[in-house]
């Protein structure tokens, strides 16, 4: 894939063999970027997995950088009560249901009772082809329904390893400060390690590095950050 001409200068920032820390990657994503739109800072994992292996959860990153979630509960009674009064921006049970089939979509994320999931899962061929569908891995299948709203409120976020063993996560934007994307890559990395399958052997996190939307991969010094 050839690049244009501000890629490969940007590129040139990038010492080649180099393996930098956290906030020095941080901080030369932030120099290599050059859109004139406000990119966002991308972590890539690669991890040492088994076919049979996968690794998917949930972290906080300590620093917000996305706009406010328009959160969706599916619950009935107390829990629809409860689902209101900690902020969901809609709260229903088959009502919504009906109205996602129909074709309504406008939400960023869902999150149900147990007892909900009988029927939110006919929901499963439109949710889960947009990665919206509750799940327990996830911790939006939950009875807590103030603590799940709290903590995607202050910006929790899903990640999981794709089919080549990669995890890649939005983590910041370019005008943040690279202190803190250092941060929220540090949260990252932190609960990827803490999933680490039980059989796994070997190194478990094999390579990591940062990007921005458009500019080169900043490779960071995993031994220094695991």
């Amino acid at each position: 894939m050839k690049r244009g001409k501000k890629y490969q200068e940007a590129l040139k920032k990038v010492e080649k063999g180099r393996l930098y820390s956290l906030d020095e990657a941080a901080q030369l994503v932030k120099d290599c970027a050059y859109a004139k739109f406000t990119e966002t800072v991308e972590i890539s994992v690669a991890l040492n997995l088994k076919k049979s292996q996968s690794v998917r959860d949930t972290v906080v990153l300590p620093n917000q950088f996305q706009a406010q979630k328009r959160i969706l509960v599916f619950a009935k009674g107390d829990k629809a009560q409860e689902a209101l009064d900690a902020g969901a921006a809609y709260v229903g049970d088959t009502d919504l249901i009906e109205k996602i089939r129909g074709g309504w979509m406008d939400f960023d994320v869902a999150v149900a009772t147990p007892d909900m999931m009988k029927d939110v899962g006919r929901l499963g061929p439109i949710l889960g082809r947009r990665g919206l569908m509750p799940n327990p891995k996830t911790h939006t299948v939950t009875n807590d329904i103030k603590e799940a709203l709290a903590e995607l409120g202050k910006g929790r976020v899903e990640f999981r390893a794709d089919k080549t063993g990669v995890v890649h996560l939005a983590i910041g934007k370019v005008d943040m400060e690279p202190a803190k994307v250092a941060e929220n890559a540090k949260a990252t990395l932190d609960e990827i390690v803490r999933k680490k399958p039980s059989d796994a052997k070997g190194d478990f996190v094999i390579s990591v590095a940062l990007s921005s939307t458009m500019g080169p991969g900043v490779p960071v010094d995993v031994k220094a950050v695991i």
